[in-house]
């Protein structure tokens, strides 16, 4: 424990998996690819500017973000590698995207226009190096970027756009390449086929950076057409899609801990916390931890779920409060206040994953660590 970190809730991440976890993804891909690490969400919640110093350091040139706020703190935390922000940016921000060096995604045709206005100002040209963009394509998942049904269209928006914009890559996203099923592969294999079409239309150009295989792609398309594999969720030790099958030896880098701050005998007929909705029905002990839906944690799993305390089982009673929460600690007699319980992670051969809570909470591993708050502190181990 970090003796600046105050002992209440916190994450423990482990910076030592995280290097573990992209060394056997890298060598789990069909071809050995360079890779994209998406580090946007705070590094999907683990702590954006260490986790990408630890990549860069271990050859990792290409990182991923949201918006420009994300991409310039890499950038101050002496991120020096190619960082594409995948998501909107104010065209008036063009200024700030050439002095940061970003590189900014083309959203559409208009989009590009409107970055192109503010380019073409005297003022950019007397004082910014050229703007670094990608243009988007939209293969099936119909959210952003240029039409790929339509390639030769395609093609000339981004040879209009090339000079200005400093185009030097295309991307898309495979919205179901985390699925198996014969529709899924399917369409899947159509998102491929339309961008290599796009790519087709502007072979000439010699764009160095054109990619479109996230974590779960990357492991089941060749990636030898491609600049890089982005590697999401896998780099954080879950799966993209609780079917999946993770390469072994890839765990999850977090551990989220809260303190027991007290301990106490229930007995029959009293009730816990707000609406009454648990009652004893036989002498208990239940134990107070801090941590509660303000700190991230799901109050969905309000009498439905569990922590860990000394390796066991403490199964959740009432509701979660904002900052609190009450478990049964019965047959854990040894709970004592100011003992840590184990809200994510393994604590002596059990283990509760994100995927776990996004099970019972019928949602996704990825929201469950993007959503623990802020103001739950970062610890970073090796």
């Amino acid at each position: 424990m970090d003796r600046h970190v105050t002992k209440r809730s916190w994450v423990e991440v482990s910076l030592g998996t995280l290097r573990r976890n992209y060394e056997l993804y890298r060598a789990s891909l069909p071809e050995k690819a360079e890779i994209m690490a998406v580090v946007k969400a705070d590094a999907y919640g683990h702590g954006d500017r260490e986790v990408a110093r630890m990549l860069e350091e271990n050859g990792v040139r290409f990182f991923a973000v949201s918006n420009i706020d994300e991409a310039e703190r890499l950038r101050n935390a002496g991120i020096t590698g190619k960082i594409l922000i995948l998501g909107y940016t104010p065209p008036e921000e063009a200024y700030r995207l050439s002095v940061l060096g970003i590189t900014q995604a083309l959203l559409s045709e208009e989009y590009a226009a409107a970055l192109a206005a503010e380019v073409r100002k005297p003022e950019f040209a007397e004082k910014c190096a050229p703007l670094l963009c990608e243009f988007a394509i939209d293969t099936g998942m119909n959210r952003i970027g240029l039409d790929a049904e339509n390639p030769r269209h395609s093609g000339e928006v981004i040879r209009k756009y090339r000079e200005i914009l400093g185009i030097d890559g295309i991307f898309t996203h495979l919205c179901v390449a985390d699925t198996d099923t014969e529709s899924a592969v399917a369409f899947t294999e159509k998102q491929l086929s339309l961008f290599n079409g796009v790519m087709d239309a502007v072979r000439d150009l010699h764009l160095p950076y054109c990619h479109c295989l996230n974590s779960a792609g990357g492991r089941t398309y060749s990636c030898a057409p491609y600049a890089f594999a982005r590697l999401g969720i896998i780099l954080y030790g879950l799966k993209p899609d609780r079917a999946n099958v993770l390469p072994a030896g890839i765990k999850p880098a977090m551990t989220w801990k809260a303190v027991v701050s007290m301990v106490k005998d229930f007995h029959p007929g009293e009730t816990v916390g707000y609406g009454r909705t648990f009652r004893a029905e036989k002498e208990m002990r239940i134990a107070t931890i801090a941590a509660g839906y303000a700190d991230g944690y799901p109050r969905a799993l309000s009498n439905r779920f569990y922590v860990l305390l000394h390796g066991k089982r403490a199964r959740i009673v009432g509701r979660i409060c904002m900052d609190q929460m009450t478990v049964d600690v019965t047959d854990i007699p040894e709970t004592a206040m100011g003992d840590a319980a184990v809200l994510l992670g393994e604590d002596s051969g059990e283990t509760i994953t994100a995927d776990d809570v996004a099970k019972v909470t019928d949602t996704i591993g990825y929201e469950v660590i993007c959503d623990i708050a802020s103001r739950v502190p970062r610890v970073h181990v090796d």
